[in-house]
């Protein structure tokens, strides 16, 4: 008798699984997001009935020049965020996923900033990083700032957004690629052995080309986080000194919440919806992420 050919949609559900997460979705995320599209032609204080303009938001935003510094702060907290948290998660999560003593006691307490909210997060460093009572005043002297106002400078208020970043959601990453590390199979390693390879060369030719997929699906979230960033910001510097932090989320927030000005505040999130999303295809599109089926596939 001959075996039924393999085929992918044998194993797959129908698409009646995929309803609730569809209309979850469609109320929560695609309403919304026309609802913001439509404000973003109109002029609205919040109060009566938006007025439609046409273009006239759009036109404003093209030729405001704060956007581009607000898009280059975005910029930099993304690629900064992207290159910190990577490889600390990467590793971490690979260590994590192996037989060390003391290795689940030392795992609870890096998921630990996981329990904690962002704004949680951010009132507890504005706490540490004050300059008068923190420990800021201490180790300020060490990192080049004697007087401790590590939050009164460009450079350190855009390093503190970043490291208290990492700080939150590096245990989330390093949950991820512990779990891929140990669905390597041990066979890999034991013939990476047999060939004479150490520790190092088994994490760069075995390790982490099956963390792949992991390393693909981390980076999206980490960037399309990164991008959307902005309670830190709010509590932690509110956007200085000066407008040193000032994110587009933040830009967004101020001309919405403060100026009560909807229709270019709707303008702004939708820039930062598409630069998300064409963010996301890019990665999709050139990791080969969507020609991937498996981790370990080709073995």
């Amino acid at each position: 008798m001959r075996a039924a050919p393999h085929s992918d949609n044998a194993a797959r559900p129908g698409a009646l699984y995929a309803v609730p997460a569809v209309l979850v979705f469609g109320v929560f995320a695609l309403v919304p997001l026309v609802l913001v599209c439509w404000l973003s032609f109109t002029t609205w204080n919040g109060l009566g009935d938006p007025r439609w303009t046409g273009l006239a938001n759009w036109r404003d935003l093209i030729t405001d020049p704060g956007l581009l510094h607000s898009l280059r702060i975005t910029a930099v907290l993304t690629v900064a965020g992207w290159a910190v948290q990577t490889p600390l998660a990467m590793l971490l999560g690979v260590w994590a996923a192996g037989a060390q003593r003391g290795r689940a006691l030392a795992s609870a307490l890096i998921f630990l900033p996981l329990l904690l909210s962002g704004a949680a997060t951010a009132l507890v460093w504005k706490a540490l990083l004050d300059p008068n009572f923190g420990v800021a005043r201490v180790i300020g002297p060490w990192i080049g700032v004697p007087s401790g106002n590590v939050l009164g400078t460009s450079g350190g208020a855009l390093l503190a957004i970043i490291a208290v970043g990492a700080w939150q959601y590096v245990p989330f990453h390093m949950l991820m690629y512990q779990a891929a590390a140990r669905n390597v199979p041990a066979h890999l390693y034991e013939a990476a052995t047999i060939d004479g390879a150490g520790r190092v060369r088994q994490f760069w030719s075995v390790t982490l080309p099956q963390l792949r997929n992991t390393v693909v699906t981390s980076s999206t979230l980490m960037i399309v986080g990164s991008m959307t960033t902005f309670e830190t910001i709010l509590i932690l510097t509110d956007g200085g000194p000066g407008a040193a932090t000032q994110s587009m989320p933040f830009r967004m927030y101020q001309q919405a919440f403060k100026s009560f000005e909807m229709g270019p505040a709707s303008a702004l999130a939708t820039v930062l919806v598409l630069f998300g999303t064409a963010l996301s295809l890019l990665i999709v599109r050139f990791s080969g992420f969507s020609r991937m089926r498996s981790t370990l596939e080709g073995i």
